[in-house]
């Protein structure tokens, strides 16, 4: 990987803000095991949003857990995180890289398209989401990939992310598959217990 912190695999957590709690439950993530913290918040908040995307940064390098921006690499920039996730109408991959430098984590959404993936990877992303996988409730009208695609992409050699409708039971049949991450939203932050929920996902690795 481009970047020394980048952890091998485990429970990738998407933040489903904005709301009040918002660090009080992606540090029960944390404390759950999380490997990965994405900022996510589609708003147009920009003060509010800087605030967050500091002190989310600040938490996580606390915990030794790279914290990852959701489309916005000005904003990744800004705060210093440790990479930006580009879904497909989020910029260029090369000019990240160019703003963000060699170190950062540049993810990129490939849905259910292998080619998208080659293509991306060939071009220096650092690892590739498939999804949706089960039913989302974040995006119900997300196209559907088969577990079949992560055993094809293992050629790509780099980080593979299952995203969509994951849960502790459904996980398991994903990373046999070779996800090398679950990326959750859902699942750990709309549950009763998030550290709790969290943990059940990291034991799945």
């Amino acid at each position: 990987m481009s970047s020394k912190t980048f952890p091998g695999r485990g429970l990738y957590v998407i933040t489903d803000g904005p709301r009040p709690d918002l660090l009080v439950v992606i540090r029960q993530a944390l404390e759950g095991g999380a490997s990965l913290v994405q900022y996510r918040d589609k708003t147009h908040d920009a003060r509010r949003r800087q605030d967050e995307a500091s002190a989310i940064k600040a938490l996580c390098a606390g915990f030794g857990v790279p914290m990852i921006v959701n489309d916005d690499v000005t904003l990744a920039q800004s705060v210093g995180a440790d990479g930006v996730h580009l879904g497909e109408h989020d910029g260029e991959l090369a000019s990240a890289r160019k703003l963000l430098g060699g170190r950062a984590v540049i993810g990129v959404s490939c849905y259910d398209d292998i080619e998208r993936a080659r293509s991306l990877a060939a071009a220096g992303a650092d690892y590739v989401a498939f999804g949706a996988f089960f039913p989302s409730p974040t995006k119900p009208q997300a196209r559907q990939a088969s577990a079949e695609l992560l055993r094809q992409s293992a050629a790509l050699r780099v980080p593979r992310v299952a995203i969509g409708g994951i849960t502790p039971d459904n996980g398991a049949s994903l990373i046999d598959a070779g996800a090398d991450y679950l990326a959750v939203i859902s699942s750990v932050f709309r549950a009763a217990d998030v550290r709790a929920a969290a943990r059940r996902f990291a034991d799945l690795f």
